[in-house]
């Protein structure tokens, strides 16, 4: 199977790329830089490294680059600095998934493409009437007002949820919802639930990005596990910390 990435640089991004790898796929990554890439993956006749502004290609090349794969995925995500914060492009996530969902449309795949998206618990899943505590949703109203790139990360959901939807005849996906990420070099024991089982805001749990990444490439990979989340927004914790609440 063969997968585009994009946000491969990114933390998480490099840990879905070296999962998918260790699966046998082949493997597209659009970059801005090589310069923070793994030299194992320039050298493996496996990934196909595309340099390149994502948001600055035209609507025939993204086509292009999606035509000959089976499933898309996206780890982008904001620079956690100033520039990155309240810089541009304040809706990288959002343009991003709506380009590559518009290319896959217009691709000549004969079947559903699949796309992962890499979200976050602090998104609340309205499908599913997920509720939250009053102080939360104060919390909530102030990142929004304060921090473009949660918006940025809810509205690309919110594309997936009310724009693509259920039943879309090119496009089939899946936003996942890690808490909070931290470091780990092995994959280890995690959970999948449909909602959180914590609040993100004021208990949150924690998974590791490579856990993330070994997710994502399941889903990419096992058609049965896709099926049961297709659609749908699983929030992934490690599970030590699922069972420490």
């Amino acid at each position: 199977m063969k997968v585009l990435v994009v946000g491969a640089s990114g933390a998480t991004g490099r840990q879905l790329v070296n999962q998918l790898l260790i699966q046998g796929n082949e493997v597209k990554v659009i970059v801005r830089s090589t310069l923070n890439l793994p030299e194992l993956w320039k050298n493996n006749h496996k990934v196909q490294i595309i340099t390149t502004s994502l948001l600055e290609l035209s609507d025939e090349e993204m086509s292009n680059y999606v035509s000959d794969c089976s499933a898309v995925a996206s780890c982008l995500g904001h620079n956690l600095n100033w520039k990155g914060i309240y810089g541009k492009p304040r809706k990288l996530v959002t343009d991003a998934t709506k380009r590559l969902c518009s290319a896959i449309k217009n691709s000549s795949s004969k079947h559903p493409v699949k796309y992962v998206l890499m979200n976050t618990s602090g998104y609340q899943n309205r499908d599913l009437n997920e509720p939250i505590s009053f102080a939360q949703k104060c919390v909530m109203s102030l990142l929004r007002l304060l921090l473009p790139p949660h918006v940025d990360n809810e509205k690309a959901a919110d594309y997936l949820r009310t724009k693509i939807g259920q039943n879309d005849k090119h496009v089939e996906w899946v936003a996942v919802r890690p808490d909070g990420l931290i470091n780990e070099v092995e994959v280890t024991e995690y959970v999948i639930y449909p909602s959180p089982i914590r609040s993100a805001i004021f208990n949150a749990g924690k998974v590791s990005r490579i856990n993330v990444g070994h997710f994502m490439s399941e889903l990419i990979n096992d058609d049965d596990l896709w099926n049961k989340w297709k659609g749908q927004m699983p929030v992934i914790y490690s599970k030590a910390s699922a069972f420490s609440l």
